[in-house]
C-alpha cells in the first residue's frame, strides 16, 4: 500500500497499528464499540489517516482523541469495555495491547488485493470483535494464530 501523499513511501504495519491503537483509545473515551468509531469515519478518510500515521504518532494521543471526536462528530455512548466481572478478572488489556491484537488479526487474515484500510473495516465489523472486546472471557489473550483461526472459522 502506497502513501497517498508521497508515492515513494509505503504504508507499514506500524501505521496500521497506530490507527488500531487510536480506535481503541477513542472508543474507550466515548464509551462506544470500536466498530462505531470505524464506521463513523469514511474509507477515504481512513486512507488519509493511515497515510498521515507516521507523523500523527508523534502527536499527543489525547489531542488526537479530541480531534477525532470533534472532527468526525463521534458521540458518547453507554458501552464501557472496562466494566468487567471482578470474579472473572481484575485487569483489562491496555489500548496498546488491544491495538496489537487487532493489527495482528488484520494482517493475519488479509485477503489478496486488500489494503490495510479495507482489512481494518472488514475486521472491526466482524462478530469476533464481540468476543475480543469482552474482557470477561479472555479471548484477546489467545495467541494471534488462534484468534486468526477463530476469525476464519466464524468464532471461538
Amino acid at each position: 500500500m502506497t502513501n497517498m501523499f508521497f508515492d515513494d513511501e509505503t504504508i507499514t504495519e506500524n501505521d496500521l497499528y497506530f490507527l488500531c491503537y487510536m480506535i481503541e483509545r477513542v472508543a474507550r473515551k466515548i464509551h462506544q464499540k470500536n466498530s462505531y468509531v470505524v464506521n463513523s469515519i469514511s474509507k477515504e478518510e481512513w486512507l488519509r489517516l493511515i497515510s498521515l500515521a507516521n507523523v500523527l504518532h508523534c502527536e499527543n494521543p489525547l489531542k488526537i482523541e479530541d480531534e477525532w471526536i470533534e472532527q468526525y462528530y463521534l458521540t458518547e455512548g453507554n458501552f464501557d469495555v472496562k466494566k468487567i466481572n471482578p470474579d472473572l478478572g481484575t485487569c483489562i488489556p491496555t489500548e496498546t495491547q488491544m491495538g496489537k491484537v487487532y493489527t495482528r488479526l488484520i494482517v493475519d487474515t488479509q485477503l489478496p488485493q486488500e489494503d490495510y484500510v479495507e482489512g481494518l473495516i472488514r475486521v472491526y465489523n466482524d462478530d469476533i470483535c464481540e468476543k475480543l472486546d469482552d474482557y470477561n472471557c479472555g479471548a484477546y489473550y489467545e495467541p494471534s494464530y488462534v484468534i486468526a483461526r477463530a476469525y476464519n472459522e466464524g468464532g471461538f
